[in-house]
């Protein structure tokens, strides 16, 4: 495209907006050039670790949970695209399905960062300060399980115990199975870990149910009258490696800094992290309907409590 098509198709762009090209043109000429630390805000996002101590190795502690935020917000992109796509194909499933499996990858990987990449003694010092925060409390990871399955496929065993015969979405949310990390079903009280949790993103979470329900992944996928071979493999293969690979290597890594010496620490957010985080417990699976009852019954089984 030469100079003079360039121009006529810019002064075309503009034209059909009902605008005035003239003015844009203007603009690009009095625009300074695009330099990399600020079209990707090098600087800002270098500025966001606030540490609490004066322990170096919190930095890193920081720095890896908001490196998992940023790879949870790619997923939920991917997500974001394919829910709000009314003409689905299986290659673009099977396309974003595999986006999915490898940002998974890439956090199942990161976690030596945690494992190995910090002091033993400095974690369990500057890990005090942290009370009641946890990663628990991360709103990405409960909004990319909104958007990639019904919330029924969210409630384990104990909590469908409590479910009535037509469930509104806000009683899904009183059992859903991540509560059971902070709700007390005997005394009906919660850990000021999920209350503070629940003030700021339970109705954000409710009003994105309601918005996606029939329209998440798991819904896109039930589209499918003859899904192949490929299509269903690929939904098995991120449902595993999210719901179980990921969260037996999160436990490891817990183990590693909670019960390294048979100490077995508390969590800072309260939780009985060795029984919450183990996908047994859990029971979250995105896509059951792809999987044999047996495969069901052996959930998690890599890794026995």
């Amino acid at each position: 495209m030469n100079k003079d098509e360039l121009i006529s198709k810019l002064e075309e762009k503009y034209n059909d907006l009902g605008e005035k090209p003239e003015i844009y043109l203007k603009g690009l000429l009095q625009a300074k050039p695009l330099n990399y630390w600020d079209y990707i805000e090098v600087d800002s996002l270098l500025s966001l670790q606030k540490p609490r101590t004066d322990y170096p190795d919190e930095e890193i502690f920081i720095m890896y949970h908001q490196i998992t935020e940023l790879f949870l917000k790619l997923m939920i992109h991917e997500l974001k695209q394919l829910t709000g796509n009314n003409n689905l194909t299986e290659e673009i499933i099977i396309n974003k399905v595999s986006r999915l499996k490898r940002y998974t990858g890439m956090l199942m990987n990161s976690f030596d960062v945690m494992r190995f990449g910090m002091d033993y003694d400095e974690y369990n010092t500057f890990r005090s300060t942290l009370a009641p925060a946890s990663g628990f409390q991360s709103a990405q990871f409960r909004y990319l399980e909104i958007f990639t399955t019904p919330l029924i496929n969210l409630i384990n065993e104990e909590g469908k115990k409590h479910l009535s015969e037509k469930p509104s979405v806000e009683e899904y949310f009183e059992n859903i199975y991540w509560r059971d990390a902070g709700y007390n079903r005997e005394t009906g009280k919660s850990t000021l870990t999920l209350q503070l949790f629940e003030e700021k993103y339970l109705e954000s979470f409710i009003q994105l149910a309601k918005k996606i329900k029939g329209k998440t992944l798991a819904d896109k996928f039930s589209a499918f009258k003859n899904p192949s071979e490929n299509l269903k493999t690929a939904m098995r293969d991120f449902d595993h490696c999210y719901n179980v690979e990921w969260p037996l290597i999160h436990l490891k890594t817990a183990e590693h800094y909670l019960d390294k010496k048979g100490e077995n620490k508390a969590a800072t957010g309260g939780s009985q992290w060795k029984k919450y985080l183990h996908p047994k417990f859990q029971q979250r699976k995105f896509f059951p309907f792809l999987w044999t009852k047996q495969d069901i019954l052996d959930w998690g089984k890599e890794s026995e409590l």
